[in-house]
């Protein structure tokens, strides 16, 4: 389900390229706090993708919400 999910939220992602420096910057939207910046679209895709595993687990540790992405919820339950 966790492969499903941030296969979706990707699915999302919007990429543009900066008029400073002709970089690429990609976000997610209703991520906040998930984007990435890089050289190449390749790249800035990879590190969006590595951005948004590392958001996931740190909102888990944290007990916080997680959007739902096409009908895909993530919930976490605790182990008893």
């Amino acid at each position: 389900m966790l492969t499903e999910y941030i296969e979706a939220a990707m699915k999302k992602a919007k990429y543009e390229i900066l008029p400073d420096d002709n970089t690429f910057y990609g976000y997610i939207p209703g991520f906040d706090g998930v984007y990435a910046n890089a050289d190449d679209l390749e790249t800035c895709h990879n590190e969006l993708k590595e951005v948004l595993e590392e958001w996931i687990m740190l909102s888990i540790s944290r007990h916080l919400p997680l959007p739902v992405v096409d009908g895909i919820k993530l919930v976490i339950e605790e182990a008893v």
